[in-house]
């Protein structure tokens, strides 16, 4: 046996895996197919890693499955993630809705924890090593990968894949995880791009173009979820982290509603100015909301050049359905390209939740993006790496 277990992926899970099996004294390879490790760890939050959130529990997490991950966010809290950072330097603080940004560090340095941490314990990070097959022989696994165009076979009792999912290929993403379950006769839950940027196309898109770079604070919601954060208009459709939540809850053919001032009534508004300067025109009464740029688009659904006293019925019941009811029907989305998670993956009826061993394949174990199980925007799936990396090292 060449260690005590492989770990297939040195990203956040397959890292903490590593570290955390280190602590208890076990020797561990792990194998990464990128010349670095970590890749998107350092791309995070635009370099400067989102590394958990403080509210994470298992209501912001998507997965046929719901209760699943209560068991390890149990084993690896909030407060634990917190706590190990603060141990190696690296302190957190809150940019908005509980996301936790290192102070004073970025995602190179949070990457750096683990190198350094692996590099004291011995455990070895492989780089450079495409994974080609898995066998099983006499009860242990046998791995072989590609280094330098040569094939080198390693063997170890407990096996680990913590791969990633499809988002970014250009970072090396990959579907590994997902064809060797598929191998196994494991069930796949249908994968699919997550927080990802919507796309409009047809009559809506010059409409939407016009406007690009221009961010407005929303109401996004489905018939199943809502969120507020701000909206980002581009060329191509929608972004910004509303859209981005939406998206994970969104089905190709499904309207998406945007409530565009969710924290006032416009109808309101528009009464009391009736009642105190009727001669204010429709724009200027927007204009105190919304940049100009933004108004003057409006003007292709309002009666922007009307004083307000002057507004019918049927324009004031235009005001509100545009303002607040806002629909928008997205053609798709951006694709794995831009995504930044995925959806769907490794049904978790086929894994043990308590210690996220696969329950047909003994010693072997999936972590991470690779299972069935997506985490909202804002360092839910980081809090989500972390734990599972931690309950597998309890067993291998």
């Amino acid at each position: 046996m060449n260690a005590d277990a492989i770990i297939i992926g040195a990203g956040a899970c397959g890292l903490m895996c590593a570290v955390q099996a280190g602590y208890l004294g076990k020797k561990v390879i792990v194998l990464e197919k990128n010349e670095k490790p970590g890749a998107k760890i350092l791309i995070s939050g635009g370099g400067r890693c989102n590394y958990t959130n403080q509210f994470a529990t298992a209501s912001q997490f998507i997965s046929q499955n719901q209760h699943f991950i209560k068991s390890a966010f149990t084993q690896w809290t909030v407060e634990d993630t917190i706590s190990f950072f603060e141990t190696y330097g690296i302190n957190g603080s809150e940019k908005t809705l509980g996301q936790l940004f290192p102070v004073d560090k970025n995602a190179r340095d949070v990457v750096a924890v683990f190198t350094s941490i692996c590099a004291d314990f011995g455990q070895e990070i492989r780089c450079n090593a495409d994974v080609k097959d898995i066998e099983i022989v006499d009860n242990a696994y046998r791995v072989s990968y590609l280094k330098n165009g040569k094939l080198v076979f390693l063997t170890a009792e407990k096996l680990v894949i913590a791969t990633g999912g499809l988002p970014i290929p250009k970072m090396g993403a990959t579907d590994f995880a997902l064809r060797f379950a598929r191998k196994h006769n494991l069930n796949i839950i249908e994968t699919a791009p997550a927080l990802v940027p919507l796309t409009i196309t047809g009559k809506d898109e010059e409409w939407f173009a016009q406007l690009a770079g221009n961010s407005v604070f929303c109401e996004v919601s489905n018939n199943e979820i809502s969120f507020e954060e701000n909206i980002l208009f581009t060329h191509w459709g929608l972004s910004g982290p509303a859209i981005l939540q939406i998206s994970s809850f969104w089905r190709r053919g499904e309207l998406v509603n945007i409530n565009l001032l969710p924290q006032h009534d416009i109808i309101a508004i528009l009464n009391e100015e009736r009642r105190t300067n009727g001669k204010t025109l429709l724009s200027s009464l927007l204009n105190r909301y919304y940049t100009r740029k933004f108004t003057d688009a409006l003007g292709k659904f309002l009666p922007l050049t009307k004083p307000v006293a002057a507004l019918n019925n049927a324009d004031i019941d235009l005001l509100g359905k545009t303002i607040h009811q806002f629909k928008v029907k997205p053609a798709g989305d951006k694709g794995y390209d831009k995504a930044e998670v995925m959806r769907g993956g490794i049904d978790t009826n086929e894994i043990s939740s308590k210690t996220l061993e696969c329950k047909k394949l003994p010693n072997l174990y999936f972590g991470g993006e690779c299972l069935d199980v997506t985490g909202w925007l804002g360092g839910y799936n980081f809090q989500w790496a972390w734990a599972s990396g931690f309950v597998i090292a309890q067993q291998l």
